[in-house]
């Protein structure tokens, strides 16, 4: 997920006009209002708000199919965001309700257009949101038809989208997946916590309570708290497993994953 601070929030226009000049939140506000006047104008949802209007700007100077995927992630950032605050009453100061109201209007209205927009693209991300938004099997079709070209095997998110679909249909297709996801992990960056609770779910289905708890070991290393590890800990406890070495395992690829230098343990 990509969070902007408001304070250091610009775009260089050397990507969208030539010039070596930034254009800064105000000015995208006063030189183009309408990209602003439609979303809420209180404090509430800043840091979406400026990602809106940032991405925005960016479409209108150059409507490309991966612009036109940033800004309906962030619109959906910005309604989720905005659809919360629009339920928050201002006795004295309905006028603030009102704008939230607005904003969450202009997320619907311009999240179709996008939808709309892209029907036929072949852009991964946006082939994902047409299937999974709005259940579109010729979408979801494309993609797993591409799921093998580089660009998509290179592409954590993808990666994660199609994790997601295989989970309802095949376990080691999805292990496969999540396992490349973590190799594609950066060093310095932390992999979505989802990808070691579905490691850790999948496993414990398996009855490969090793690993899962190897990974329920991993999660816990990352700063997760979303993973209970107490069932798979008494399934190898009451079995006489060393829990000691799987401790050290567990270490040894947490230290691998956070330095970029993950491989996918075929043998494992």
């Amino acid at each position: 997920m990509r969070w902007w601070l408001i304070s250091s929030l610009c775009i260089t226009t050397a990507l969208l006009s030539g010039c070596d000049d930034t254009i800064t939140l105000s000015k995208i506000c006063s030189d183009t209002p309408g990209f602003c006047a439609d979303l809420n104008k209180d404090s509430h949802c800043k840091e979406e708000r400026a990602s809106v209007i940032f991405s925005r700007y960016r479409e209108y100077k150059a409507p490309t199919d991966e612009n036109k995927y940033t800004l309906l992630k962030d619109f959906e950032q910005y309604n989720e965001c905005v659809s919360l605050a629009a339920q928050i009453e201002h006795i004295k100061l309905k006028e603030k309700t009102t704008s939230r109201v607005e904003g969450h209007l202009t997320s619907l209205k311009e999240m179709t257009r996008i939808y709309q927009d892209t029907i036929n693209t072949e852009h991964p991300g946006l082939l994902y949101y047409h299937w999974s938004r709005r259940n579109n099997r010729m979408a979801l079709n494309k993609l797993l038809n591409m799921q093998d070209q580089e660009h998509v095997k290179s592409d954590r998110e993808i990666q994660l989208f199609l994790a997601t679909f295989y989970a309802k249909i095949d376990d080691d297709k999805t292990i496969d997946i999540l396992y490349r996801v973590l190799e594609l992990n950066k060093a310095g960056e932390t992999p979505d916590p989802e990808v070691f609770a579905s490691l850790v779910s999948i496993f414990y289905k398996q009855q490969k309570y090793k690993h899962a708890y190897t990974f329920a070991r991993v999660a816990q290393l990352s700063g997760s708290e979303n993973i209970d590890i107490l069932p798979v800990e008494h399934k190898l406890s009451a079995s006489g497993k060393d829990l000691g070495a799987l401790d050290t395992l567990a270490a040894k690829t947490w230290e691998e994953i956070s330095n970029g230098e993950f491989l996918s343990p075929r043998n494992f």
